[in-house]
């Protein structure tokens, strides 16, 4: 445990709480990400600001789903490597039973069409949800400084266009702040330990490249989700190109439609949207596939947080490394606010869905104490009452 910043809560209490985001948590990485500021930063002050930022730009600067990441870095902050492993796995452990069950389910009845009927509601909840989180995080992150609006502004115009995502953005977002509020001033990490990281973050890429394809599915599935985590920047949604590429065109593993309900099923679970990963190992390979899959997308950005996190703790108060994080920061949530354009143009489809959306943030603005899973759970409601009436 760090000496140097008391932790005001017990492990248990975290281990807790990530377990009940990975239960109730809709809304993606955005809406996830929103949480765990409104409840550990805000309402609990178990995180302090500057934690949280580092937490959020190392998991933007890294591959792998943001918010698993930032909730691993959370766990790190007091509670070292153990923190971060309970605090991740308890984190995803509940939407991994609950996709397997799905799983399961699906494949009993061939198919899910009430899934889709849940998920025209609940997507639209989802959407409010998500906009409000942006909304929050972009007021307490930017403010009004000129320089940090603009990245913001300008990698938010970007996710819209492209739909998706790109490191070097931020890496540039954080190099230029750095330039404006300390040009004079160079940061470099010790030779020996700047090595050393760079032979950490070698590793894993050259783990997932030593290997051949084998004929075992299993592994096959193994070696190809590591790939998923360990290669695709960008979160929730932003890895599923990767994945039809993969699983429906390479590997055929699933058929078109099989990956659309796959993906509609990581949509309306709570937790991070990338558990879709362990739906679709159950459909190829049962229980241990679903196994696999979880396992090699996740990992990758666990060790992609737990090595540099170190090194962020150690010299992430230095002021030129702080105006770096701080313009990672603000190009992150530039993109996590044009994200919710992206997934609104998906989820909200005609008048009623547009309707719920805007419900979603009044009510959200009005009950600021009401919990979200209520507001999933009577969107979801209403999302089978439109369908079955149309």
């Amino acid at each position: 445990m760090d000496n140097n910043n008391t932790a005001t809560y017990s492990l248990r209490q975290l281990v807790f709480y990530f377990l009940g985001l990975g239960s109730w948590g809709f809304g993606g990485p955005v809406a996830l990400a929103g949480y765990m500021h409104r409840d550990l930063v805000e309402k609990r002050k178990w995180i302090s600001e500057e934690d949280y930022k580092e937490g959020l730009a190392l998991a933007q600067l890294a591959p792998g789903p943001l918010a698993a990441q930032l909730g691993i870095y959370i766990g790190y902050v007091h509670y070292r490597i153990l923190g971060a492993t309970l605090a991740g796995l308890a984190f995803v452990l509940p939407s991994f039973m609950i996709v397997v069950t799905l799983g399961f389910i699906y494949t009993q009845w061939q198919g899910i069409p009430w899934m889709q009927a849940v998920f025209y509601g609940v997507g639209a909840a989802v959407i409010g949800i998500i906009a409000m989180s942006a909304y929050k995080l972009t007021r307490k992150s930017i403010g009004t400084d000129k320089w940090l609006g603009a990245i913001y502004l300008m990698t938010a115009a970007y996710t819209i266009w492209k739909e998706n995502e790109n490191v070097l953005l931020f890496l540039g977002a954080g190099i230029i702040y750095w330039w404006v509020k300390s040009p004079k001033k160079k940061i470099s990490l010790p030779k020996k330990k700047a090595g050393e990281l760079i032979k950490s973050f070698s590793f894993p890429l050259l783990f997932n490249f030593s290997f051949g394809a084998s004929g075992n599915t299993l592994w096959q599935i193994f070696l190809y989700f590591t790939k998923a985590g360990a290669l695709v920047f960008g979160s929730g949604l932003a890895i599923v190109p990767f994945l039809y590429g993969g699983v429906v065109k390479e590997h055929a593993w699933l058929n078109e439609q099989q990956f659309m309900d796959a993906v509609a099923v990581a949509m309306i679970t709570p937790g991070p949207v990338v558990i879709t990963v362990a739906f679709i190992g159950f459909l190829v390979a049962g229980f241990a596939g679903a196994c696999m899959a979880a396992f090699g997308t996740f990992f990758p950005s666990y060790v992609f947080t737990v090595v540099p996190a170190p090194y962020f703790r150690k010299y992430g108060k230095h002021p030129g490394i702080k105006a770096f994080v701080d313009g990672v920061t603000a190009a992150a949530i530039g993109a996590i606010s044009g994200a919710v354009i992206v997934l609104g143009k998906r989820s909200l489809v005609d008048i009623y869905t547009i309707a719920l959306a805007i419900i979603t943030v009044i009510v959200l603005l009005r009950f600021k104490k009401l919990p979200e899973p209520v507001i999933i759970l009577v969107a979801a409601g209403i999302g089978l009452l439109l369908k079955h009436i149309q």
